[in-house]
C-alpha cells in the first residue's frame, strides 16, 4: 500500500472539495454555525466567554493541533476593541485514526472557552474575530467565519461554557507525573525528540501531542509506547524553510489524553 505525506492527503481533500460541482459541496453556513457566546464577568475583570460552533450531523473540526492529518484552526483578534490578551482553554478532544494518519478534534459541536482581558477594565469590550477552521465529512474543506460580541456589565453563568472549562487539561503532577525526561538528537535537516514521562497509566489507548508554542517549529505526531510506569513519546521537528531548528525545552508543552481524561505539562529536563 502506498501512503501519501498527511500534508498532501489534507491538500488532495481539500482540492477534491474545490473541484466538485457546487451542489455538491455544502455552503459554510450549512455546515457551521458560529457565535460568541458572553459569559460572565470575572473577579479580576476578565470575561469568560467562548466560541460556540455548532456543525451539521456527522461533520468535525479540529482541536488546536490538529494532528497530521487535520486543519489546525486560526482565530485573529485583532479587529477588537479594547482587548488585552486571550486565553483560550481548549477542552478535551476525540482522537481519529484514518488510512494510517491521525487527526484530533470534535464532532458535531465546540464550544471553546475564552477569557478576554481588557485593556481598560472600565469600559466595555468589542470583540470581532475572523476566523478560519477545517471541516471535513468526506473531504475536507477551510471555513472562514467572522464572529462578534459586545462583553459589557456583569454577564451571567453559563453552564455550557462551564461544561467546557471541566474538560481542560489538567496538571499532570495531579495524576502521578514524578518526572519528565528528553533527549534530543539530530535528524537529517531537523531533530529528533524523545521524552519520557514517570507516570502512571491514565487509562487505555493514550495519546501524547507535544508542542513548542511560539518557536514556530513543526512537529509530528507522536509514536507513544509505555514500558510500566514510564510513558514514552517519539517526535520529528523541523524548522520553516528547513532553516535553524533550536528547542528551548522549559517551553515544551506535553499532553497526555484518553477518551475521558487530558493531562498537561510544560518542560523537561535532558536526560
Amino acid at each position: 500500500m502506498i501512503k501519501f505525506p498527511a500534508v498532501l492527503v489534507v491538500l488532495l481533500s481539500v482540492l477534491i472539495a474545490l473541484a466538485l460541482p457546487s451542489q455538491a459541496v455544502a455552503r459554510p453556513g450549512d455546515v457551521v454555525h458560529a457565535e460568541l457566546r458572553p459569559g460572565w464577568r470575572q473577579a479580576d475583570g476578565s470575561y469568560m466567554a467562548a466560541l460556540h460552533l455548532r456543525l451539521a450531523p456527522g461533520w468535525k473540526t479540529y482541536w488546536r493541533v490538529a494532528g497530521e492529518a487535520g486543519l489546525p484552526p486560526r482565530i485573529d483578534w485583532s479587529a477588537s476593541q479594547n482587548l488585552q490578551a486571550v486565553r483560550t482553554h481548549w477542552p478535551r478532544p476525540d482522537v481519529f485514526e484514518y488510512s494510517g494518519y491521525r487527526s484530533i478534534g470534535f464532532f458535531d459541536e465546540l464550544v471553546l472557552p475564552i477569557e478576554f482581558i481588557p485593556a481598560r477594565a472600565d469600559a466595555p469590550m468589542a470583540i470581532a474575530a475572523d476566523v478560519t477552521i477545517g471541516v471535513c465529512l468526506d473531504v475536507c474543506v477551510p471555513v472562514d467565519l467572522q464572529v462578534s460580541a459586545a462583553l459589557r456589565g456583569q454577564g451571567a453563568p453559563d453552564p455550557q461554557i462551564s461544561a467546557a472549562l471541566n474538560l481542560r487539561a489538567t496538571a499532570a503532577t495531579a495524576a502521578g507525573l514524578r518526572g519528565v525526561s528528553c533527549d534530543i538528537s539530530p535528524d537529517g535537516d531537523g531533530l529528533r525528540l524523545r521524552v519520557g514521562l514517570e507516570m502512571p497509566a491514565l487509562g487505555p489507548a493514550e495519546v501524547v501531542v507535544i508542542e513548542a508554542p511560539g518557536s514556530g517549529l513543526w512537529v509530528s505526531d507522536a509514536k507513544t509506547a509505555r514500558q510500566g510506569d514510564t510513558l514514552h513519546a517519539e517526535v520529528s521537528l523541523r524548522g520553516p524553510r528547513h532553516g535553524a531548528v533550536a528547542l528551548d525545552r522549559s517551553a515544551l508543552r506535553i499532553t497526555v489524553m484518553t477518551v475521558d481524561r487530558m493531562v498537561e505539562h510544560r518542560g523537561c529536563t535532558a536526560g
